[in-house]
C-alpha cells in the first residue's frame, strides 16, 4: 500500500508540476498574442509592428492582436506592458524612444527599460535623412556646417519628438555647431514649416521626407545610416563626409515584461526571425527605407542598453534638461 501511496504521490507530483510549467515549455501558444504598439496608427512603429504581426500569426499559428496605446512619448503603452502578466502573451513592439532615448528625456520616468521588460529580438531599422529648405543656398553638409561655423544659431531646426531633437543635437556636437530648437507634436507639421520655411533644417525619418525629396519641396543632404540607401544611392551618409559619431537609426524592437518564462521568449525569438526571413516582408520594408535586423533577445538586451547610455550623454552636452 505504502509503495501504491507512493506512486500515486509521485503521479500528483508530476502532473502538478506540469500544470505549473508555462505553456512555452510544451503547446505555447495556445491563444491569441497582444501586441502593444505604444505609438499612434500610421507611424513607422506602427506599421512595422502589423507587417510583423502577420509573420509572427503564420509562424505560430495564433493570432498577433496589435493594440495602439499612443501618447506621451510611448510611456502609457510601456507602462501597459510592463503592468501586464508575464505569461508571454503581451508585448510590446518598443523602439529608439521607449527603450533609450526616454531614460535621457524624463527625470521620473515610471518605468525602468533594463528592469520591467524582458528583450526578445531586434526587428527593423531606419535611417534618418538631414534635409533643408530647398530655397536655401545650402547643396551639401559642408555648406550646412560653414554656414552655421559663420553664423551661430541663424538657423531653426524642427524635430516631432525626443530622438529627432536628440540626432540632430548629435550632429551639432560632431560638427561644433548650435542651431535652434523648434519642437512639434508631429512630422507632418514640421515637415509643412520645413517646405514653409518656417524652419529650415530637418532630421527625420527617411519614409517620411523621401516624397517631400522626390518632388523638390525640400533638400536633402545626407543620410545618417552607415551605408548609402538603394532608394537614394546618389545621397552620401554622414559617415563618408566624416561625421561617423552622427549615425543614428530610428529602430524596433519586441521586449514583454519581466519574468516572462524563457521557453515564451524563445519561442517569440523564433517566430520574428523566422518572419523577418519572408522575402515579401523584407520588401515591405525596403519600399520604406527600412532594414530588418533580427537579433537574439541579449543582443537587443546590450545594443538597447548602449543606446539609452549614448542618449543620455548627448542630452546632458546639449543642455537639455529631463522633464
Amino acid at each position: 500500500m505504502k509503495l501504491k501511496r507512493r506512486a500515486l504521490l509521485t503521479s500528483l507530483a508530476l502532473a502538478t508540476g506540469l500544470a505549473c510549467l508555462p505553456a512555452s515549455a510544451s503547446e505555447y501558444p495556445t491563444k491569441s498574442i497582444r501586441m502593444i504598439v505604444p505609438f499612434a496608427p500610421g507611424g513607422v512603429t506602427d506599421m512595422v509592428s502589423r507587417t510583423l504581426a502577420d509573420g509572427m500569426s503564420k509562424q505560430l499559428g495564433q493570432t498577433i492582436v496589435v493594440e495602439n496605446r499612443a501618447g506621451a512619448s510611448g510611456i502609457p503603452g510601456s507602462l501597459a506592458t510592463k503592468n501586464s502578466a508575464a505569461d508571454g502573451y503581451t508585448i510590446m513592439m518598443g523602439n529608439i524612444s521607449t527603450l533609450a532615448i526616454n531614460t535621457a528625456m524624463f527625470a521620473d520616468l515610471p518605468y525602468d527599460p533594463a528592469k520591467d521588460f524582458t528583450p526578445i529580438s531586434m526587428v527593423s531599422a531606419q535611417p534618418l535623412l538631414v534635409t533643408v529648405n530647398a530655397s536655401l543656398p545650402i547643396h551639401s553638409v559642408k555648406d550646412l556646417i560653414e554656414h552655421l561655423q559663420a553664423k551661430p544659431d541663424s538657423l531653426n531646426f524642427g524635430s516631432a519628438g525626443a530622438s529627432l531633437q536628440l540626432a540632430t543635437e548629435a550632429f551639432n556636437q560632431e560638427a561644433k555647431i548650435t542651431m535652434t530648437h523648434v519642437p512639434y507634436k508631429g512630422s507632418g507639421p514640421a515637415m509643412t514649416d520645413l517646405v514653409a520655411g518656417h524652419i529650415q533644417v530637418l532630421f527625420d525619418a527617411f519614409s517620411s521626407l523621401q516624397p517631400f525629396v522626390q518632388d523638390g519641396r525640400v533638400r536633402a543632404l545626407a543620410i545618417t545610416s552607415r551605408t548609402r540607401s538603394p532608394l537614394m544611392p546618389d545621397l552620401p551618409t554622414l559617415d563618408e563626409l566624416g561625421l561617423p559619431n552622427s549615425e543614428v537609426n530610428s529602430w524596433q524592437g519586441v521586449v514583454a515584461p519581466a519574468g516572462t518564462p524563457p521557453e515564451a521568449i524563445q519561442r517569440l525569438n523564433e517566430a520574428i526571425r523566422e518572419a523577418l526571413k519572408d522575402p515579401k516582408m523584407q520588401e515591405a520594408f525596403a519600399k520604406q527605407g527600412i532594414t530588418a535586423t533580427a537579433s537574439t533577445p541579449e543582443e537587443l538586451g546590450e545594443f538597447a542598453r548602449k543606446e539609452a547610455e549614448r542618449w543620455q550623454s548627448v542630452a546632458k552636452l546639449a543642455g537639455v534638461q529631463p522633464s
